[in-house]
C-alpha cells in the first residue's frame, strides 16, 4: 500500500472541527496513540528516511514499517502495517536483535472521513495543533493526482500554508535540538 499524506499546523482544533463539520466530514473515532520508534542496528533510518514503530492505541497494537518518501511534495511512501498481540513482546524481540527504542510520540487523535480521505486532528504532546489528510493507494497507482486532491481539500478548509513533510518524531527531535 502507498500512503499519501500531508500535514499542516492549524490555528486551533475548535476552529478546524467547525470547518470539517461545515464541509460534511464525518467524525469516525477518537483515540490515544503511543508510538515507539526504533533505530536499526544495520540501517540509519534518519539517512534512509524510513521508520519502524510499534503503535499502541485504546484497542489495538500494530507494527508499522514506513519506507522512504517517494517525492518532495507530500509524505508519500510505502507503508506496511500489521496488528500484533503485544507491544511489550514486540519491543522485547526488537531489542533482543539489536533495535533500540529511539523516541516515543504520544498523541490524542480525532479521525474524520470525507469522500476517500481520512482526516485527523492531532494533539501531539510537545507540539502545536496539527491536521493530517491522507489517502491510501494500491502499489503502482499514480499518487500525484491524490496529492493534488489533498492540497485542494486543505484549500477548502482554508489551509494554504504551514505544510510539513516531516514526521511528528522529527518535529519533536528538531525542537530538542534547538
Amino acid at each position: 500500500m502507498i500512503e499519501v499524506e500531508v500535514k499542516s499546523r492549524i490555528p486551533s482544533f475548535r476552529q478546524m472541527e467547525e470547518k470539517l463539520e461545515n464541509l460534511g466530514c464525518v467524525k469516525t473515532k477518537e483515540e490515544f496513540q503511543e508510538d515507539i520508534y526504533f533505530a536499526s542496528p544495520i540501517v540509519d533510518f534518519a539517512k534512509t528516511d524510513e521508520a519502524l514503530r510499534i503503535r499502541t492505541t485504546n484497542n489495538d497494537t500494530f507494527i508499522t514499517y514506513k519506507g522512504p518518501k517517494l517525492n518532495d511534495k507530500a509524505k508519500t511512501r510505502k507503508e506496511v502495517e500489521m496488528t500484533i498481540e503485544s507491544g511489550e513482546k514486540a519491543r522485547d524481540i526488537f531489542e533482543e536483535v539489536g533495535f533500540k527504542a529511539a523516541r516515543i510520540v504520544r498523541k490524542n487523535r480525532k479521525y474524520y472521513s470525507y469522500e476517500n480521505f481520512e482526516i485527523s486532528l492531532d494533539d501531539v504532546e510537545g507540539l502545536p495543533p496539527y491536521m493530517e489528510i491522507e489517502i491510501a493507494l494500491d502499489d503502482g497507482e499514480d499518487y500525484s493526482m491524490a496529492q493534488d486532491m489533498i492540497f485542494e481539500l486543505f484549500g477548502k478548509l482554508g489551509i494554504t500554508e504551514g505544510f510539513e513533510r516531516t514526521s511528528y518524531m522529527e518535529l519533536l527531535e528538531n525542537l530538542n535540538s534547538d
